[in-house]
């Protein structure tokens, strides 16, 4: 099956191109048109090729920035192989800065490998995993929080390795990111970095804040640790590589049992704080009834022990509201 998106520029070709992944959409409105999803290329020579992607998630907006700006600052003679810069990955859900599309409702990061035949959603994921990660050796792939979530500070996933040099080679890749912490978790087969493995690429999700806001600092710290990274993977040189990263990262394990989710709807009320260690059998919130205010709140309790690293950023929550997730320090 041939995917019917088509791509303005040409990947193979060097220097610096721009121009949209044209991803045909017949709708009342415009019976011939095309969904119009930004991609741009630096290419020059041999060398490694990474795939720069933000916009996921469309209320997710550091990465937009980052990479938009990063694909107007780079000189091509900086580049030995090449970038490819995806800023806006599911159009649809990033110009409605919503976190699924507004067409299909497709959450692109549960949608991998996708289907060529499919919904909107479905023929971006099938032409990022086919297309382009299939030319590619590394994947940053760059998420917040959103509007419903705030991480604390910048982190960084990966998938565990499979094996003691995998491990080492991701290591070393997360290290040269050098973010404040890199949460290891096991591969889920719809997540983007699963995408990357299959087509045998090496990756690293970003999370930076969220809230729906842009943080200054977060932003600033992502850029060196990404230029870094770029610098160390050899396919950047030139004067916007820092000579070092932005820190010096700690790794984490997550699974399951380190997130705490709502199991009544109603106003919740955090009781533990971002950064915070905490221990299993701790309440975690408070679930408040205003609607019954005779009725007393409802206390949920964190399954597992671990650092706070991320929080619901919106009082009001349903069942089944993710309202903190955990991460326990796995140090080599």
């Amino acid at each position: 099956m041939v995917n019917p998106i088509r791509s303005e520029i040409d990947l193979e070709a060097q220097g610096l191109h721009v121009g949209y992944l044209r991803l045909p959409h017949s709708v009342h409105r415009s019976a011939y048109g095309w969904i119009p999803i930004p991609i741009g290329s630096v290419r020059n020579g041999e060398g490694p090729v990474v795939l720069l992607m933000a916009g996921n998630h469309g209320d997710e907006y550091e990465g937009q920035v980052l990479v938009s700006q990063l694909l107007r600052e780079i000189d091509p003679q900086w580049i030995h192989g090449q970038l490819i810069f995806l800023p806006m990955a599911n159009f649809p859900a990033a110009e409605a800065g919503t976190r699924t599309s507004p067409l299909d409702g497709g959450n692109l990061n549960r949608t991998f490998p996708g289907n060529p035949l499919g919904t909107p959603t479905e023929m971006i994921a099938d032409y990022i995993e086919n297309t382009l990660l299939a030319r590619a050796q590394y994947l940053v792939d760059l998420h917040s929080g959103g509007s419903s979530l705030l991480y604390h500070g910048a982190n960084m996933l990966a998938i565990e390795p499979r094996d003691e040099e995998e491990g080492r080679q991701l290591r070393a890749l997360l290290g040269a990111f050098g973010l404040p912490r890199a949460f290891l978790h096991a591969p889920n087969p719809v997540h983007s970095a699963t995408a990357a493995r299959r087509q045998g690429a090496m990756s690293i999700v970003t999370e930076l804040g969220g809230a729906g806001v842009v943080q200054r600092g977060l932003l600033h710290e992502a850029r060196q640790g990404l230029l870094h990274l770029l610098g160390a993977i050899g396919v950047l040189a030139g004067p916007l590589v820092p000579p070092q990263p932005p820190g010096q990262t700690r790794f984490y394990r997550v699974s399951a049992q380190h997130y705490v989710y709502a199991y009544e709807r109603g106003v919740y009320e955090p009781l533990a704080d971002l950064g915070e260690h905490v221990h299993a059998g701790q309440p975690a919130a408070r679930i408040h009834f205003p609607e019954t205010p005779l009725r007393e709140p409802l206390t949920v309790a964190f399954a597992a022990s671990g650092e706070v690293v991320c929080q619901r950023a919106v009082a009001s929550v349903q069942r089944g509201d993710c309202l903190f997730h955990l991460a326990e320090p796995d140090e080599p």
